[in-house]
């Protein structure tokens, strides 16, 4: 985002995982962006809408909201996706998966969409970001099922650990 001339802001809306507040400070410090946090067992979705209002205060014009990592059968998890989407309205909303998941990954996705609806609003994912793109060869069956069932785009996939391992899916690389 930085090297796009973006201002940006995270913030740090998992409020229920020990830790990830901390661990997303790390992160933060890292790449030199602002955290936005709360602390722990705060409403995630008035975390987001207060992060949103001092990136808006302080000129900044990208707000990454980080959430809790959700089993898509913790129906209190995902009751607070669907809240947060509704009342804060996000530009883009992306669902990080396992590029190893296999089918799993369609059942996780297909409730993620479910729980965003359940809002009543009929918003669902923008697009998927695939972790650990770089382990599953010419094994692409997940992602090409993820896109085609849901016709969200592959947006982003992690090719390894480091901040600028993130890429675009490249298609040719993908069909070759």
């Amino acid at each position: 985002m930085k090297k796009n001339g973006c201002s940006p802001l995270i913030a740090a809306c998992d409020t229920f995982r020990s830790g990830a507040v901390e661990q997303l400070n790390v992160h933060a410090k890292c790449l030199d962006v602002p955290l936005y946090h709360k602390g722990y067992a705060k409403d995630p979705s008035a975390v987001a809408s207060a992060a949103i209002a001092q990136a808006t205060q302080n000129d900044q014009d990208v707000v990454m909201v980080d959430t809790a990592g959700r089993m898509q059968n913790n129906v209190p998890l995902m009751k607070a996706l669907s809240k947060l989407v509704v009342e804060n309205k996000p530009d883009l909303v992306l669902f990080v998966c396992e590029a190893l998941v296999g089918n799993d990954g369609m059942d996780q996705l297909n409730m993620f969409n479910q729980a965003l609806r359940s809002g009543g609003h009929s918003r669902q994912i923008d697009g998927i970001m695939l972790t650990k793109w770089d382990t599953v060869s010419e094994k692409v069956g997940a992602a090409l099922t993820l896109t085609h069932v849901t016709g969200a785009p592959v947006v982003f996939t992690g090719t390894g650990q480091k901040y600028n391992h993130l890429r675009k899916l490249s298609a040719p690389a993908v069909i070759k």
